[in-house]
């Protein structure tokens, strides 16, 4: 059942409607509204639109890089797996 959560970011109020957790949808919004702080900070821009443009592109590359360690983790742990696989067929055999 949907919800109102209210959440502030960058200084605005947002009262959102979300059947998830009321501290999930809080602590996303509050890495939103850090990013958009950082970006602020090192951008030194005003713009509202610009500020979110450049963070959600910081949390895409975020996820992106989170994306690609998972690839190559799991890459890894089905090699290794394998690799344990023809260990154990090749001593079963002997």
């Amino acid at each position: 059942m949907k919800r109102s959560v209210s959440v502030q970011i960058a200084g605005v109020r947002y009262s959102l409607k979300t059947d998830e957790d009321e501290r999930w949808v809080k602590q996303v919004a509050a890495l939103v509204d850090a990013k958009m702080r950082e970006v602020q900070k090192h951008t030194r821009t005003v713009d509202t639109q610009s500020v979110a443009v450049l963070a959600a592109l910081q949390v895409a590359e975020e996820l992106f890089a989170e994306r690609r360690d998972t690839r190559e983790l799991r890459k890894s742990i089905r090699e290794k797996s394998q690799s344990l696989l023809d260990y154990l067929e090749r001593e079963a055999r002997v």
